[in-house]
């Protein structure tokens, strides 16, 4: 490769159908829904110069909603235009290959869904998705195509009362509102309160306002009119807060990003950065980029040697919570850094990309969550997508050219670089599946959540043909050598202690790993096997830490380690749970070969597990470009990793530092690529905090 080329809300993810099936195998029945898609199996078959993006799936989703006025909703010319286009929710894949729609819950005898056929969340992203590729390609359907899913948006917005500018969720097939869905979800009604579907209802208008201004000034107007609603709905509710912090067991929380998220922040600023950039003038919206920009930064958390390695934590609720879905952040503030001219708002997407991205791909991929552990192994379109356009926009806005490295294997996810080995998406169809499990087998519905973030990372990879080049090349993951997690109730306790199994895993902030775990009283021991590993290992134990002060555990392998804090939390304040389950950095590594980590305590603890890190985690790939290796370092000292090369070839390595940028390996004429030679055979550079992608080649 070369560098130039839920668990908060009950409905977060609205594409993915919890239909999981096999690759081969028949899919659940779901209810019947209307007409169906004709699509093949998936393959790769697009020559490098075709182009991946392919809107077949998604104009096949979409239907004709009425939009009549009514007290609080109205839209666009809609005397003239009674009707407007929505997607449907989800698509279950027949025994056929065909796909049938779904809406949102249970089929009434009446035709109405529980929640709906449609909704705020997919239709904005739906018109983001025709935005760009009209942007893109000159295409004259996808224009028509974003120009009435934005209107079918605006007529879910409230726009009178004390609601106004806030957004209704759900909508029937015959155009009616359904604010309060079944089962109940919050805000109740769903346009009581600032959501994540008034944040992405802000990043539709936004780029629809900078793609129609010259195009359709009219319709622009229109469209500026109603994003400044939906300003004036973020004003009184969370950016009226700006400047005000709310505590999160003891650590002082940005009170002003919209519901309470970074995740849901970062979709509205991607809008917002549009439209400033189009109408730099509009003193409101650019204070209000300013402000979501800001707080978004604020929630970049940990570093090299410090969980979560740099990423930007998407909820102000919960300090050991991170998750893929939504995870537009980094995007998000590098774009605001060029509009706004604050190259301060890019460092925390570096840190990010750079870091915490490549920790992510060394430890298995896009996973759905760290909570603290990697416990929601599946992946889905819409992490990868955000994780793709992060390291893409990242790489834009600062220069760091490292970036198109990882965002090359984040890309070969699609081309079947997962853990199922097969394509996720269709680029003859349009079909994006709906995730892999992490045992490979593969959820093959295709619901609108999945073919629009599989068309928006299709979208990115067609702008940057070099990249499009490098993903196409990686069709398989052959290995991944990075983060790993031992149990602490694979232990053995002396003294006072036990092994509890938690009622639930989920504490209101973040999952007890495996539900179970250690707890100690004062003056015993817990002796934790791990594997052996050939390097020397950060170790991060996690501690179910409570808030009063309760000792210490003094943590050792054959030497001392370091030690952690049982208690002292710290004031519990916005949390859903008092207390916090923390990883913490240890002062020392363990050293390779060690196969047991002791933890000793002074008070009473609560051991939940033991997060292993190689000081160079490492993810190889492959396919039709070769294999390549990316080295990741967990280490503030840089690194001469030695691999095994074959006779014939010299090892070819790009060095890239902490922050992405090049940089030259001892005995290379230029930054940032070397061949090994004589005693250097085989020694990989790997640069403190920094990766480097390394491939063989024949002499």
């Amino acid at each position: 490769m070369s560098a130039a080329r839920a668990a908060r809300i009950p409905y977060l993810a609205a594409g993915v159908s919890l239909v999981i099936v096999g690759v081969g195998m028949a899919p659940v029945a779901a209810a019947p829904g209307p007409a169906v898609s004709a699509v093949a199996a998936p393959t790769v078959e697009a020559a490098e110069t075709a182009p991946l993006t392919n809107t077949s799936h998604l104009d096949w989703l979409l239907d004709e909603v009425p939009v009549p006025d009514i007290s609080g909703h109205s839209t666009y010319k809609s005397g003239d235009q009674p009707t407007a286009l929505a997607p449907w929710t989800y698509a279950d894949r027949n025994d056929d290959g065909t796909y049938r729609k779904i809406g949102g819950g249970n089929l009434n005898a009446q035709g109405d869904w529980s929640q709906g056929a449609y909704n705020a969340d997919d239709i904005s992203r739906t018109a983001v998705v025709y935005l760009r590729h009209w942007q893109q390609t000159g295409s004259e359907a996808s224009k028509e195509s974003a120009f009435q899913t934005l209107r079918s948006l605006a007529y879910l917005q409230t726009t009178d009362g004390p609601n106004a500018g806030n957004v209704v969720l759900w909508q029937q097939t015959d155009g009616d509102l359904n604010p309060s869905a079944e089962p109940i979800e919050l805000p109740d009604p769903s346009d009581s309160a600032e959501s994540y579907w008034v944040a992405r209802t802000v990043w539709a208008l936004g780029e629809g306002y900078a793609a129609f201004s010259e195009a359709d000034p009219e319709f622009a107007a229109f469209l500026q009119e109603r994003l400044r609603l939906s300003l004036g709905a973020l004003n009184r509710q969370s950016l009226g807060q700006y400047g005000q912090y709310d505590v999160a067991d003891g650590v002082a929380v940005p009170a002003w990003l919209i519901a309470n998220g970074a995740d849901a922040s970062a979709e509205a600023v991607l809008g917002l950065a549009a439209y400033v950039a189009a109408e730099p003038s509009d003193e409101v919206a650019r204070t209000a980029l300013t402000q979501l920009s800001e707080g978004i930064a604020e929630m970049s958390a940990g570093d090299t040697q410090a969980w979560p390695f740099g990423a930007i934590l998407p909820w102000t609720k919960s300090q050991t919570f991170w998750h893929a879905w939504g995870g537009m952040a980094p995007a998000a503030v590098a774009d605001a850094s060029v509009v706004l001219d604050r190259p301060d708002l890019a460092d925390a997407a570096v840190k990010d990309t750079a870091g915490f991205s490549a920790q992510l791909i060394a430890a298995g991929g896009p996973d759905n969550a760290w909570t603290p552990t990697p416990s929601e192994r599946v992946q889905i379109a819409y992490g990868v997508d955000s994780r793709l356009q992060s390291l893409v926009s990242t790489a834009e806005a600062t220069g760091a050219t490292g970036l198109y490295e990882l965002a090359a294997v984040m890309g070969g996810w699609y081309f079947g670089a997962n853990r199922s080995g097969e394509p996720t998406y269709n680029p003859v169809t349009g079909v994006t599946f709906d995730g892999v499990q992490a045992d490979g087998t593969v959820n093959l519905n295709s619901g609108a959540e999945s073919t629009i973030h599989g068309l928006l990372s299709m979208l990115v990879l067609d702008a940057h043909p070099e990249l499009k080049a490098d993903a196409l090349g990686i069709d398989q993951t052959v290995a991944t050598d990075g983060l790993t997690v031992v149990e602490a109730e694979t232990g053995t306790i002396e003294g006072d202690g036990s092994m509890i199994t938690a009622e639930s895993a989920w504490t209101g902030e973040a999952n007890i790993s495996g539900g179970a775990y250690a707890q100690l009283g004062a003056g015993a021991y817990l002796r934790i096997p791990v594997p052996a590993h050939q390097q020397d290992r950060n170790v991060y134990p996690i501690v179910n830490r409570t808030i009063e002060d309760a000792g210490t555990t003094t943590w050792s392998g054959k030497r001392k380690l370091g030690s952690t804090p049982n208690g002292g939390a710290g004031e519990q304040g916005i949390t859903d749970a008092p207390g916090l389950l923390q990883p913490f950095s240890l002062d020392r590594e363990l050293k390779r070969g060690e196969r047991s980590v002791t933890a000793a305590v002074d008070g009473p603890a609560s051991i939940d597990a033991l997060l292993l890190q190689p000081l160079i985690s490492s993810v190889t790939v492959d396919g039709p470009a070769g294999e390549s290796t990316i080295y990741v370092s967990a280490s503030e000292k840089k690194s001469l990793h030695q691999v095994k090369v074959p006779r014939g070839y010299w090892l070819e390595q790009q060095v890239y530092d902490a922050a992405g940028q090049p940089v030259a390996p001892p005995g290379s004429k230029g930054k940032g690529k070397g061949h090994d030679k004589g005693k250097d055979q085989g020694k990989v550079y790997v640069a403190p905090g920094g990766f480097t992608e390394t491939s063989l080649i024949r002499k």
